[in-house]
């Protein structure tokens, strides 16, 4: 009788033993390996800033990104952060923004989200004046992708690698746009424009074009009959014959400059709507610059 009780004590030793060790083997699976890649979300604050990141990121696993605003808002002056905003930047492990001032709601996000890691992609980037719009230079919108790779490698040091590598070919993409309108940017040197959108700035500075007047129009832009005397003004005194501006704030005043005098008026994208194609922005910029092109093809 003994002997049987000690079986069975010996019996269910074994039985606990093996059930730890079954236990502490399955809880060691569970674990992640030191050095695996945490879960990272990551958002942006309006459209260009989605399209960089999304170049960027590419298909690295475990990141989420997701933008702010709807594709189709456009440039976020005075824009109002909604409850679904708040909550999405709840989320956020990493916010990325264009800086100089397009964000107006930064300083709510910052009261709210204090420790919010937030990426500005202007931080290396001196800006003309109070105008931010810098991603419509090829030049400047490559040095906002490349801020924002070495602010998401800071933060997610997993995928570094993978950011600078996509960073890299992006910029190529970029850079190759570019030097394909290359000779374009010498033939345009000095000429005279004027412009109905500030964002048209940067683009204009980058090809080498001379900006003799500017009228920003925007939805709120209501226009004086004395602003429109000076503009034509301007255009026959310094014998402007293209004007660039965005159809939609712009349409009304190009009519109006088109009937009254000698003048081609050019309908850019400000590149701040679309469909999140990673090409967006490439497929766009290409576009003004084949508008621009022909607008002087025959100057």
């Amino acid at each position: 009788m003994k002997n049987k009780y000690v079986f069975t004590a010996v019996l269910l030793a074994v039985i606990l033993f093996a059930g730890i060790g079954l236990t502490a083997l399955y809880l060691h699976q569970q674990e992640p390996e030191v050095g695996d890649a945490q879960e990272v979300t990551v958002v942006t604050s309006f459209y260009p800033m989605y399209v960089a990141a999304e170049n960027i990121i590419g298909e690295c696993e475990n990141v989420t990104l997701e933008n702010l605003s709807e594709p189709q808002t456009g440039c976020l002056h005075d824009y109002q952060l909604t409850s679904e905003d708040m909550k999405l930047l709840s989320t956020a492990d990493v916010f990325i923004i264009n800086g100089g001032g397009i964000e107006s709601f930064l300083a709510e996000v910052a009261e709210q989200y204090p420790d919010l890691t937030v990426i500005n992609a202007c931080e290396n980037i001196e800006l003309s004046e109070d105008n931010a719009h810098v991603w419509m230079s090829m030049e400047l919108y490559m040095i906002q992708v490349q801020t924002i790779c070495d602010g998401l490698a800071d933060v997610d040091a997993a995928h570094n690698e993978i950011y600078r590598q996509n960073t890299e070919e992006y910029i190529e993409k970029v850079e190759s746009l570019r030097d394909e309108y290359s000779e374009m940017f010498t033939d345009l040197s000095g000429r005279s424009v004027v412009l109905f959108h500030e964002a048209y700035e940067y683009l204009t500075d980058e090809l080498g074009l001379e900006v003799v007047g500017l009228m920003d129009l925007d939805e709120e832009r209501q226009v004086s009959a004395g602003e429109v005397a000076d503009i034509l003004s301007v255009i026959e005194e310094q014998q402007v014959s293209v004007i660039f501006a965005e159809e939609l704030y712009g349409k009304d005043m190009g009519d109006t400059v088109e009937k009254e005098a000698d003048v081609k008026v050019v309908y850019l994208d400000t590149l701040t709507r679309g469909d999140y194609d990673p090409d967006s922005y490439l497929d766009g910029m290409r576009s003004n610059l084949e508008l621009i092109r022909e607008a002087f093809r025959n100057e």
